[in-house]
């Protein structure tokens, strides 16, 4: 058996190369640390981003189909936009086809903000339980009581809105329906019982949300037969 050579001894590890392994160790553990940290920030980042593209996506989805439900009937009025706040007679969303339901859209500003807010009243039957929540829906417009009738959903935050008409292959700012009595409604009110041709609403969303800047979204009346181009 070969022996040990005397005098010779096992060498190991020095203090210089422990504290030097010791920070590379702790150089590698910052970064894998940074990059863990980055993937979860943009994980939720991308998570925030999509839950407010799905609320967006909602928000137009009800708007688009309270425009489409809005009806035209003797002695109600369809649709009314007062500069705050726009009411409208839709089919009732609650599946009776025999009943009506007035709904508002307005622009609150609160302690968390400004939002943008929906009201819808309970479904009825009659023109004088429309003439009470037509009613109700402009108290809400102007106050945000409507006497616990109805439901007040918040819907997004925006730091403003603008309702365009499109009427006589124009788009035109919608003007409130309390027009100066002296001058009358701007071309752009909608007087009459009736619908314009097209709705064009445009939403400015605020700076640091995961989604801002202006967005821009056309409605077409469903029985609107316009010109090939």
């Amino acid at each position: 058996m070969p022996r040990a050579t005397p005098g010779r001894r096992q060498r190991g590890f020095t203090l210089i190369e422990l504290l030097v392994a010791i920070v590379a160790m702790a150089l590698l553990a910052l970064m894998s640390w940074r990059g863990i940290d980055g993937m979860v920030r943009a994980q939720g980042q991308t998570r925030e981003r999509a839950d407010t593209v799905l609320t967006l996506q909602t928000a137009l989805a009800q708007w688009g189909a309270d425009l489409d439900a809005t009806l035209v009937l003797p002695g109600t009025q369809a649709l009314d936009w007062d500069g705050q706040t726009l009411r409208l007679t839709r089919h009732s969303a609650m599946g009776d086809a025999a009943s009506v339901q007035v709904v508002a859209w307005t622009l609150r500003t609160a302690q968390n903000g400004t939002q943008w807010h929906r009201w819808q009243s309970p479904p009825f039957t009659r023109r004088g339980e429309w003439q009470q929540a037509w009613a109700r829906a402009q108290s809400w417009g102007r106050s945000g009581s409507s006497d616990g009738q109805g439901s007040d959903v918040t819907v997004l935050p925006l730091n403003s809105w603008q309702l365009f008409y499109f009427s006589n292959e124009v788009w035109l700012p919608a003007t409130p329906s309390g027009a100066d009595a002296s001058t009358g409604p701007g071309p752009g009110a909608n007087t009459a019982n009736v619908l314009p041709d097209g709705i064009r609403l445009v939403l400015d969303i605020p700076a640091g949300a995961a989604l801002s800047g202006t967005l821009t979204r056309d409605w077409v009346r469903p029985t609107f037969v316009g010109p090939k181009q």
